[in-house]
């Protein structure tokens, strides 16, 4: 019997917490009986897509939704979903977006539509339309998706979220969602003084605190505060880094930022990374100030690795999953992010992988769920 063929909906598969849930799984699932194609909205080459390609899935590539005139992305989807009869489960991580793949989908009597929510983001009030804490631009994309998410579930048969508060967001808090969690391979992320030794000594880093973070480059993710703390940490300790990984639309802003401060000798902009597990193994603290998010996958990896975190209050706390997280107010200022910073004790890291695997978050017990959601949708 052929594998049952899922179309996975992203916006392109590049390093992204979402894009690499749903890599973990993939490289996981028994691809004799299920196997993921992905439609993305990107024209562009993305980070993913060699290995996706490796692992016997197809790429469709579509141009970016206008969420203001879908007209033509319809007409374009109508004619995919006309030529590909071979779908019977489509699978949109959009967020809010979900609603215009799932609105043809559904058209097209395709019999199991997943909308899964991945992010929960702030409410826009009159205040914000006024304030500094992100572009005029950033605000009104925020307008539209506060509007989308009203449509999300008209045409779904399933909603999934990866936690509580994402799925509260997009879907209501009186509506039921199933949590596919963020599961990651712990194996490959428990650390390993071995490889920490390695990257240091790669990167001359050996005897500095190498503070990490992993991150698209992006307001949500509030770099702007991460350089700001770290310039505070570095005027109170001056043997340390910041390594930072990801790309991104801010990430040129966020060069000149660290230039600014007077602290890019010592900020390292890694970019796009296919050694993320080796890289976390060198880190020693890791920051997360986002704005918002739904359940960071980063954080997990971090916490598998045994790193002390320091993450945004704004972040669900389904993500503690150890004692080693802590959650920090983006009201407070940077010193006192870095004050918090100076109190670890960086030669220790702990032994978590028990914990995230009672947590339900390591990638082999989750990947045998999904697996025979997808069976049982087709009959299997």
């Amino acid at each position: 019997m052929a594998a049952i063929r899922v179309l996975q909906v992203f916006t392109i598969m590049n390093r992204g917490g979402a894009e690499s849930m749903i890599m973990n799984y993939y490289r996981k699932v028994d691809r004799e009986k299920i196997q993921f194609d992905f439609l993305v909205h990107r024209k562009e080459k993305a980070a993913f897509d060699e290995e996706i390609e490796n692992l016997g899935g197809k790429i469709y590539r579509f141009d970016p939704i206008n969420p203001l005139f879908p007209g033509d992305y319809y007409k374009k989807l109508r004619s995919f979903f006309s030529e590909h009869k071979e779908y019977s489960i489509v699978h949109s991580h959009l967020n809010t977006f979900s609603c215009f793949p799932l609105k043809i989908a559904k058209e097209f009597n395709i019999p199991c539509r997943i909308a899964h929510a991945h992010i929960a983001i702030d409410d826009v009030s009159f205040a914000s339309l006024f304030s500094n804490k992100e572009s005029k631009k950033e605000t009104f994309k925020k307008l539209i998706k506060l509007q989308l998410k009203k449509k999300v579930k008209k045409d779904a048969t399933h909603l999934f979220s990866c936690g509580d508060k994402a799925g509260k967001w997009l879907f209501g808090e009186n509506n039921s969602f199933t949590t596919m969690n963020n599961a990651i391979d712990t194996a490959v992320f428990s650390h390993n003084k071995e490889v920490a030794k390695q990257y240091k000594e790669e990167f001359g880093l050996q005897s500095r605190l190498v503070i990490g973070h992993v991150g698209r480059f992006a307001s949500q993710k509030n770099h702007a505060f991460l350089l700001r703390v770290f310039a505070a940490l570095l005027k109170e300790k001056s043997d340390c880094d910041l390594v930072m990984i990801g790309d991104g639309p801010l990430r040129k802003v966020m060069e000149k930022e660290a230039n600014n401060l007077g602290v890019n000798d010592n900020v390292h902009f890694l970019g796009v990374r296919a050694d993320v597990p080796e890289l976390f193994q060198m880190f020693d603290v890791f920051v997360f100030p986002s704005f918002y998010e739904g359940l960071p996958v980063t954080l997990i990896e971090a916490q598998a690795a045994g790193i002390k975190v320091f993450a945004s209050d704004s972040i669900t706390t389904e993500v503690s999953l150890t004692n080693d997280i802590e959650f920090l107010s983006i009201e407070r200022p940077a010193e006192y992010w870095a004050s918090k910073i100076l109190e670890v004790d960086a030669s220790k890291k702990n032994n978590n992988t028990e914990k995230i695997i009672k947590g339900d978050y390591d990638i082999i017990s989750n990947t045998l769920k999904i697996q025979e959601f997808y069976k049982e949708q087709v009959g299997l």
